[in-house]
């Protein structure tokens, strides 16, 4: 691996995030992580900025974890772990890369004269509450240097952890602005088993909606990823909208599978195993690019927006989730240079 080429950009013009001779690594031979090796690192910097090109309404970040058991096949973030030579499939799911000293670093970065207290958004790469957190606890400690700061954050995760530090939320609601965002992109019991194999049930991400929002913690939802001929028909929709709806949820928007590089491979070979007959009509929906086309997005984010209106609650507008305002350069997760606004006669969607 190399560890000394890993910067804060992800590129070789910055100094190194932390040094080979700093990393710990172990295996635990207990049920829940078998197969898992754990990289334990001091890291250098913790509050990362994000890109200036990005679309995301937020500008900073902190994520304690590299790699993620959830085992998502579609995640973006695979891409990342090919940084430290580690490969995308596997490698991700089950090397998992732990910034031991997030807390005391995270502490000591907010404390400095040129931090101004801006949002920082966690979450936003790979899950803060994946199951490694069950072990490291690495979230009490960030929790409790941002509450100290009064600095306002958002989280957006699929684990049911978070209802750990439902405490430790609740102090901090009542000292700054956070946004809590719970990931439950459809509710089919057969296609969460095989495409998020090691996230907690959608009915128990459910039930944490119902338990952040009763304990006063408003809890919107990322209906993401809406995967195209798989949970993108209006009756599929319709009854996730609803689930949503009846766990309490604020707000919900949905966001449609993009397959950036990395994600698209192992996707793709998840799609030929489980469903291949799916496999030309996902290459004519994608040949765009990283993802689906303008028309198509409209088409999911539009019957999301009635049905969510039918049940009483509302979408929002890209960052309110995370109670950030909107960066002029976030305002779709469409591709620019997407196909035309309607299908190919040729493309059956439904």
């Amino acid at each position: 691996m190399r560890w000394d080429n890993l910067t804060r950009d992800d590129t070789a013009a910055t100094p190194a995030l932390f040094a080979a001779d700093a990393v710990t690594t172990r295996t635990f031979d207990t049920p829940e992580f078998r197969g898992i090796t754990f990289h334990e690192i001091r890291a250098r910097s913790i509050v990362n900025r994000v890109p200036g090109a990005s679309r995301m309404p937020f500008e900073w970040t902190v994520n304690p974890y590299r790699g993620c058991s959830h085992a998502c096949v579609y995640c973006f973030a695979r891409k990342t772990h090919s940084y430290l030579d580690l490969d995308t499939g596997i490698g991700f799911d089950s090397q998992i890369v732990v910034k031991i000293n997030a807390p005391e670093l995270l502490r000591r970065e907010l404390a400095s004269r040129r931090w101004t207290g801006e949002h920082i958004a966690m979450g936003t790469n790979v899950d803060c509450y994946q199951r490694a957190e069950g072990r490291y606890r690495l979230m009490p400690g960030i929790l409790t240097a941002l509450t100290e700061r009064a600095n306002p954050f958002s989280i957006l995760t699929k684990g049911t952890l978070i209802l750990r530090d439902l405490e430790l939320l609740r102090r901090a609601s009542r000292v700054t602005d956070i946004g809590v965002s719970v990931s439950v992109g459809f509710t089919d019991g057969e296609l969460w088993r095989t495409v998020e194999p090691g996230t907690p049930s959608p009915e128990r991400r459910l039930d944490a909606i119902r338990t952040l929002s009763s304990h006063g913690i408003p809890c919107g939802v990322l209906m993401a990823p809406v995967i195209p001929f798989l949970s993108d028909s209006p009756e599929q929709l319709r009854a996730t909208v609803r689930a949503i709806a009846e766990a309490g949820a604020s707000s919900v928007t949905p966001l449609v599978l993009h397959l950036r590089p990395g994600a698209r491979e192992w996707f793709t070979a998840w799609l030929t195993h489980h469903h291949p007959r799916l496999l030309r009509r996902y290459d004519a929906l994608y040949e765009g690019g990283s993802y689906a086309p303008k028309w198509y997005q409209r088409r999911i984010t539009g019957m999301v927006h009635d049905f969510a209106a039918e049940y009483g609650i509302g979408p929002y507008a890209s960052g309110t989730h995370r109670n950030v305002s909107e960066r002029p350069d976030a305002r779709t997760e469409e591709q620019p240079d997407a196909p035309a606004d309607s299908p190919p006669a040729q493309l059956s969607l439904l």
